[in-house]
């Protein structure tokens, strides 16, 4: 985060202590009204008892355990950011726990698990993990960070048994040939759409792939579809966890299964609300929390999310949805991944553009013409744009703003 925005962030939690890393630790004193500490410090190896915050050694200080209520709030988490201004989630200790719990079911844990996080944990993704482990009594393996050759290698070297991904960070590890571990039993996919070819990728590679939908106001994942479910079904996120309800709603209220509407999610895992009253109320409704996503549940209650309804494309009175156009790009043998937005056009409203990413050769001419065969033409991107990777959040998530910033610029 720039200086700003970490002054901005902190000064409405207000927090009582900020822990941190070494290269954020300058600018965490000049914004922060409180102890700093860094975990980067180094601490001698004959060291008996830590000091505390305020410098005194802390002997003899008797510490009284907290008591914690369920509906206490234990964590004020910022959302990614990646449609407007970050969003402050209160999540209690219920919420934490129940999420735990619904994904001790649809994921399975036994007492010799070793999970590897390599998310960031001031993401829920990366942060799930720091409370499922320790709640389970199982092992937690902490990587500084994503890479593909260390990665891979820390999981065989740690025998990990489960993993935390984005869709890029699988795309890179199956790009230089990575085979899963033998003790490897659960990819957590999720932050981000994943391809439906990716998921298939991996499940021919014997990658044990899930694919989820989560949210940080659901205090992780929403739905997971197991590895021969998304085998069966590569482009859904599977049934919702166990204590989870997702209703789809259109403008008239619920629809009927197949029906697309936005995905409202209620249950004991979701958010009591903001930090701010005004985007609480806004956000809750009688079935729940509007996720401001759009997708649709099948008759069997499998859920398909076809991204946010923010960035619906309206061209021409016609919808498009990124979520059919990037996968239909991306079947080309020349294209490593694309990101799709609408365009501001004064003739149509809007014009669908792409940056892509290329693997080999390509043309935005061939690139159109090839779309033609699998696309409605309404569809087609008639702006293509070339880059060497697309622009991303730190979840992982393609920021369509800069997207849009390349395609317009």
């Amino acid at each position: 985060l720039a200086k700003p925005q970490l002054r901005e962030r902190i000064e409405r939690v207000d927090p009582d202590l900020l822990v941190c890393e070494r290269d954020t630790e300058s600018a965490g004193r000049e914004a922060a009204g409180c102890p700093v500490v860094s975990l980067d410090t180094p601490v001698a190896a004959d060291v008996e008892r830590l000091p505390t915050v305020d410098g005194t050694d802390g002997a003899g200080a008797a510490v009284d355990p907290a008591r914690w209520e369920r509906d206490e709030t234990a964590l004020l988490l910022f959302t990614s950011g990646t449609t407007g201004e970050p969003k402050c989630v209160r999540l209690t200790l219920g919420n934490l726990v129940s999420s735990a719990s619904a994904a001790a079911f649809r994921l399975g844990v036994a007492p010799g698990d070793r999970w590897l996080d390599c998310l960031p944990v001031y993401h829920m993704g990366g942060l799930a993990p720091l409370v499922r482990c320790p709640l389970y009594g199982t092992t937690l393996l902490v990587q500084g960070g994503f890479e593909a050759g260390r990665t891979a290698d820390a999981m065989a070297d740690r025998a990990a048994t489960g993993v935390s991904l984005v869709p890029t960070q699988l795309h890179r590890l199956l790009a230089g040939g990575w085979r899963p571990p033998d003790s490897l039993g659960t990819v957590l996919l999720g932050g981000a759409p994943a391809d439906p070819a990716l998921v298939e990728r991996a499940l021919d590679a014997g990658v044990p792939v899930y694919p989820t939908y989560g949210l940080t106001e659901a205090a992780s994942q929403v739905a997971t579809a197991t590895p021969a479910l998304a085998r069966e079904y590569p482009a859904s996120v599977g049934q919702p966890l166990v204590v989870t309800s997702v209703t789809i709603l259109g403008d008239g209220g619920p629809v009927d299964p197949g029906e697309t509407g936005e995905l409202v999610v209620d249950g004991p895992t979701v958010t009591p609300g903001y930090l701010d009253p005004e985007r609480t109320a806004a956000a809750f409704g009688e079935y729940g929390l509007r996720t401001g996503d759009i997708g649709y549940r099948d008759a069997d209650g499998r859920l398909w999310v076809l991204g946010r309804a923010d960035d619906t494309i309206v061209t021409g009175g016609e919808n498009v949805h990124p979520s059919t156009v990037e996968p239909a790009l991306c079947e080309h043998p020349g294209v490593a991944e694309a990101a799709v937005v609408g365009v501001p056009d004064e003739e149509w409203g809007q014009r669908v553009g792409a940056v892509v990413v290329a693997s080999g050769d390509v043309t935005a001419g061939g690139l159109q013409e090839f779309a033609r065969e699998r696309l409605a033409g309404y569809e087609i991107p008639r702006t293509i744009r070339f880059a060497d990777e697309l622009p991303r959040t730190h979840s992982g998530t393609v920021d369509r703003a800069a997207v849009r910033e390349l395609l317009e610029g």
